[in-house]
């Protein structure tokens, strides 16, 4: 937090005043947020106040599909979890790690994590991305040009059985179909739902209705429901455009919290929890490596170095001369004139550009615009691309899984093997 201690020492202009206030807007702005008086009591390092806190940083790590097992998990497995996802991403604070598993004590080392992951990136808008309300029945555009990179061999650790490979490789077979056949039948049905609602949109540059929308006109509880929902988003929003506006007086206050705690001093004790611990028979070992890299690097400056006198005399000589400033000045025209083309040609015709992230599905007829949606002849050519580099990357998986059974079943001559047919 040293980059927020700088940002906020020109600040002490800033009233005390505006100190709840801002701790009030995080506290709204955070999903199920606990109240203020939580990251008070936290500064004294209640222990009143750590369940809550250990309940938010869960809520607040965890991915959207595990919020709701939240509630199924008790206070230890809780904490386990939250100190590992904490360590995962490079918080390796010692007092967090010896902190009791029971949700009882630590309320102040839980709002320094806390803190931490709101100054370590855009925290609250990845939670506000995840929790806003989709009113439309969107599609992701997807990338899978990493899907379609091989990835690193890894040999096993023991025998590999050629009846459970081919097993797996069925059972991954059938669940890629099942999953293909579950989005075309929800495709079908969200292609009745819009054909249904066509010109009972208020916007007619949608034209139809999603299934929100439409679940919210069939039954008024739905409706009341999603009201709700868009009012507490709106609440949310607000408070976090209020904690923008007075973030520098929490991290101001985060310095005297920071401050309040104890001084570790590094015992020899807890070194080896943090600090890799080297075998005494492999230090022989580092230390001829040490060597052998030191010597080539000796060969290496000894071979480069008359290589670059006689360069830089043949350079130098150059430049003192009116042709070493021609061929740089040449150069440098010929950069600058490939650099104006390629941004004319840039600015004429800058490609197909895919925006990333979710984009609303809306149905066309007749060829009419369709607004700010995502034309469907665009997002068909694009998963005809992704289509082709999956199935690109699955013959390379194929062969690569066939060429490794024709290797474990010659290994093993008792063994008669029937290859998968292919297709």
């Amino acid at each position: 937090m040293g980059r927020r201690r700088r940002r906020v020492a020109g600040a002490a202009g800033v009233g005390v005043g505006a100190l709840p206030e801002a701790i009030a807007a995080l506290s709204q702005s955070l999903p199920a947020g606990p109240s203020p008086e939580v990251f008070r009591r936290a500064k004294f390092d209640r222990p009143e106040a750590a369940s809550a806190l250990w309940r938010l940083l869960f809520h607040v790590l965890s991915p959207l599909g595990a919020v709701g097992a939240s509630a199924s998990l008790g206070p230890e497995a809780r904490a386990r979890w939250v100190k590992s996802a904490l360590s995962s991403q490079g918080y390796q604070r010692p007092a967090l790690a010896r902190l009791p598993e029971d949700g009882s004590q630590g309320s102040r080392e839980l709002l320094l994590a806390l803190s931490w992951l709101l100054a370590r990136g855009p925290l609250l808008e990845r939670l506000l991305a995840q929790t806003r309300v989709r009113l439309g029945d969107e599609v992701p555009a997807l990338e899978c040009e990493s899907l379609a990179r091989p990835g690193p061999a890894v040999e096993a650790e023991g025998p590999v059985d050629v009846r459970r490979v081919q097993w797996l490789l069925g059972k991954l077979r059938l669940r890629w179909r099942g999953l293909a056949s579950g989005q075309q039948e929800q495709s079908a049905l969200l292609s009745k739902i819009h054909g249904y609602t066509h010109s009972c949109h208020g916007n007619h540059s949608l034209g139809h209705l999603s299934v929100t929308e439409a679940e919210a006109l069939r039954d008024p509880e739905n409706g009341r429901q999603l009201l709700q929902a868009l009012e507490s988003e709106n609440a949310r929003l607000e408070a976090a455009v209020r904690w923008r506006a007075c973030e520098l007086v929490y991290w101001q206050w985060m310095d005297t919290v920071l401050g309040s705690c104890p001084l570790e001093v590094p015992a020899a004790a807890s070194q080896p929890t943090f600090l890799p611990r080297i075998p005494e028979h492999r230090i022989s070992e580092l230390e001829l490596v040490a060597r052998e890299l030191q010597g080539l690097q000796e060969a290496l400056r000894e071979a480069a170095e008359p290589r670059r006198a006689a360069w830089q005399a043949r350079v130098g000589g150059q430049g003192q001369g009116l042709r070493g400033s021609f061929s740089r000045r040449t150069v440098q025209e010929a950069v600058q004139q490939q650099l104006a083309a390629l941004q004319r040609s840039w600015e004429q015709d800058p490609g197909p550009a895919w925006p990333l992230g979710p984009h609303r599905l809306v149905r066309s007829r007749d060829g009419t615009a369709a607004g700010q949606g995502l034309q469907a002849a665009e997002v068909i050519e694009m998963l005809r691309s992704q289509e082709a580099c999956l199935e690109a990357a699955l013959r390379q998986l194929q062969g690569q899984c066939r060429q490794e059974l024709a290797r474990l079943a010659g290994a093993l001559p008792a063994l008669v093997w029937i290859p998968p047919p292919g297709r």
